[in-house]
């Protein structure tokens, strides 16, 4: 039985057919059309991830020459950062459950909300379009960093553009949220009345707004260098390629917080829900996350202390690296805190939102030795990087993403999955991860450089371990899509609130009718997380 059916009064039944769908304006609808196509991308990624740890089981060619090494992992590291992890949670979850949890119908333009997925998409079939056009992929990574982006013969232009226009997509995500957020909320949600997600949203909408722009004008500069012949970063013709490193990080690094920000807020929505009680410091977490958005602007330089800069800008960007950790471990302290002593429910949401804790932790520590001026002598460009990057985005973000798609599946799709299932998945989910991303760390300190198409023997065995690792990760993958597959065909239908949350959008039906609530919302004077309110 199709969902429509089932639940005949919900935004599903509205109007059938795939151009109600791709024309719609309904916050909810778009918000599901980002989440297949994204999760589409997020497979292909996988797959191409895969093939690169293939390659690195043995020293040596095993199944793909260097070229197409190069061109492999710069795929997939474009397709699971400007087409995954940068617009995964707010463009999936922001604009499902933005509006519902403020108490509004809609978001602020519902026009330009649809023009954002509509933009999203045209910027993937770009990126797409450099498997079939010209000399193939990109071979840059995906910084594409100069003079070697303006010099290969490589389809860099295309990839170049698809970045370009999916960040007019985040552009104008960013800006619907602010206004939404302003303008929309319900008449007695006063500021610190809103949900920490919509909080988290908030802070990484203005980071989507102001530092965007940025890369997308040096993403521009490349291509003119390259169909111009201009000479903005080839030495050859006067450029400078640092300046490019400056440019691409003035926004790359404060797009870490846009992908990390609202995976924090999703944990602050579950640990309530799960703990039963209250969050500790809510406004600490607030202050911290807008602390996190401000501060995330000024450390871009901690990616180039090896580039050549003097010595007080050194001492100077990796200060402000550190600071950043502080509102971060804000964060980390306060979910601790509301965990302790509370009535813990052990759902499968809830180990993930563990997992993301511990994971995140270790991103974040040994982001510290990177920020440091010594250890980033030693560990720069080495697997230490990909390690520290990964446990972040994927660990971290990724993580929350997957534990936020088990928290709010009821609700959007009215179906119960099946929960032994779903704990076996993040089982191992969180094994492969594990075993697949901490031997980059020990073989990083060992000295094995990033990129690398071979390697010596002495850094073999740490790489078969994450290879085997990969292999793990890709089966906890495999069995939490069939499980959600499955529960949204033949699920037991859930109840408006089947986790004990008091946000407002378990007091809407589930699925959420056409205009989010069929009764007006209550809200409570002492916060969004009143458990006395139920």
């Amino acid at each position: 039985m199709s969902i429509a059916a089932s639940h005949p009064s919900s935004f599903y039944a509205d109007k059938r057919g795939i151009l109600s769908w791709i024309f719609s304006t309904d916050h909810k609808r778009i918000g599901l059309l980002y989440f297949y196509a994204i999760f589409a991308f997020f497979l292909v990624g996988v797959v191409l991830g895969l093939l690169m740890r293939l390659e690195l089981i043995a020293p040596g060619r095993t199944i793909m020459e260097p070229q197409i090494y190069n061109q492999v992992f710069t795929l997939h590291g474009v397709i699971m950062i400007f087409l995954f992890i940068i617009p995964v949670i707010p463009a999936i979850f922001g604009n499902f459950f933005l509006p519902i949890m403020i108490g509004t119908d809609d978001v602020a333009f519902p026009k330009i909300n649809l023009l954002s997925w509509w933009i999203y998409v045209i910027g993937a079939i770009f990126a797409l379009l450099t498997l079939v056009v010209g000399d193939g992929p990109a071979d840059t990574g995906w910084t594409f960093y100069a003079p070697y982006s303006v010099k290969t013969g490589t389809n860099v232009t295309l990839a170049v553009l698809a970045a370009f226009i999916l960040g007019f997509s985040s552009i104008l995500t960013g800006l619907n949220f602010i206004v939404t957020i302003h303008r929309l909320r319900a008449p007695e949600m006063s500021w610190f009345r809103m949900p920490l997600f919509a909080w988290a949203l908030y802070a990484t909408s203005w980071i989507q707004l102001l530092a965007t722009p940025i890369v997308g004008i040096t993403l521009l500069m490349i291509v003119a260098e390259r169909v111009f012949g201009i000479g903005l970063f080839d030495p050859a013709l006067g450029g400078d390629p640092i300046l490019y490193q400056h440019l691409f990080w003035i926004y790359s690094h404060p797009a870490v917080y846009i992908m990390v920000l609202p995976a924090m807020g999703i944990i602050s929505e579950m640990i309530p829900t799960f703990a039963k009680r209250t969050i500790f410091g809510y406004r600490a977490i607030v202050w911290s996350s807008l602390a996190i958005a401000f501060i995330g602007y000024f450390v871009w330089g901690h990616h180039m202390f090896t580039s050549g800069m003097s010595g007080p800008a050194r001492v100077v960007f990796s200060l402000l690296t550190f600071l950043v950790a502080v509102p971060s471990a804000i964060k980390v302290f306060n979910w601790v805190a509301t965990l302790y002593q509370g009535s813990i429910d052990v759902r499968t949401p809830l180990l993930y939102t563990m997992a993301f804790i511990f994971q995140f932790l270790i991103g974040g520590l040994t982001g510290l030795v990177n920020g440091a001026l010594a250890t980033d002598v030693h560990v720069h460009d080495t697997y230490f990087v990909v390690g520290h990057f990964h446990y972040v985005m994927f660990g971290g973000t990724a993580f929350a993403f997957f534990g936020a798609m088990h928290y709010w599946f009821p609700k959007m799709f009215g179906r119960m999955y099946n929960e032994r299932t779903a704990n076996t998945a993040f089982t191992l989910l969180f094994i492969g991860f594990n075993i697949l991303y901490f031997p980059m760390l020990v073989v990083g300190i060992m000295g094995m450089p990033r990129r690398y198409y071979d390697y010596l023997p002495e850094f073999h065995l740490p790489n078969v371990i994450s290879t085997i690792g990969s292999w793990i990760l890709a089966a906890g993958l495999i069995l939490m899509i069939a499980n959600l597959i499955v529960a949204r065909r033949k699920g037991a239908i859930a109840g408006r609130n089947p986790w004990g949350g008091v946000t407002l959008e378990w007091q809407t039906p589930s699925p959420p009718p056409q205009h989010n609530f069929d009764e007006t919302p209550r809200l409570s004077e002492k916060g969004p997380y009143d458990f006395d309110l139920k």
